[in-house]
């Protein structure tokens, strides 16, 4: 199996990361987007933290503004919304749902290509692959792997008031345009 595609942290990523969870960053393994600053966006998590503990979420959305407004969709119901597109009425996959089991399927293979955890086996991240819990996790999956892979976290993104191609960052990084 190839490793997903991200560049491992710096110690600067990691500080950056640190401010923008307001804690000490834990298990980074990379960084997965960035923002057009060079900050980063969403940071990929060891699946197995350093302490011992067992950590499902690879892709982890890191950004305060990226973070901020997929909270407030959620606060919207979308998940629930979202959730209802994955099945038809006699509860058969739609295309959509079927995309968001595959999209389930590569987020697992990715983590395993890093590390294959028994206690997470088989659990991806958020609510993936028969609901939506988690917009963040689904937009983070979106960010880090590109247009076409994470549907639910696509259509999350499109309704979200953030996009990538525009810095919010509160000091931005060395990439900044000016």
């Amino acid at each position: 199996m190839t490793r997903p595609p991200f560049e491992p942290p710096t110690e600067t990523d990691v500080a950056v990361v640190s401010s923008q969870l307001g804690r000490p960053a834990r298990g980074v393994i990379g960084i997965a987007a960035r923002c057009r600053c060079g900050n980063p966006t969403v940071v990929a998590t060891a699946p197995r933290l350093d302490d011992g503990a067992p950590f499902p979420t690879l892709y982890y959305l890191s950004h305060p503004a990226a973070a901020s407004a997929v909270s407030t969709l959620e606060a919207t119901g979308a998940m629930a919304e979202l959730s209802a597109l994955l099945a038809d009425e006699d509860g058969e996959p739609t295309g959509l749902g079927r995309a968001y089991r595959a999209a389930h399927e590569s987020y697992l293979a990715d983590r395993e290509s890093i590390d294959a955890v028994e206690e997470i086996a088989g659990f991806s991240a958020g609510g993936m692959p028969d609901r939506v819990k988690c917009l963040h996790a689904l937009v983070a999956h979106a960010l880090a792997a590109g247009p076409g892979v994470n549907p639910i976290g696509d259509l999350a993104l499109a309704r979200v008031d953030w996009a990538p191609q525009r810095c919010e960052c509160a000091e931005p990084g060395p990439g900044a345009p000016e």
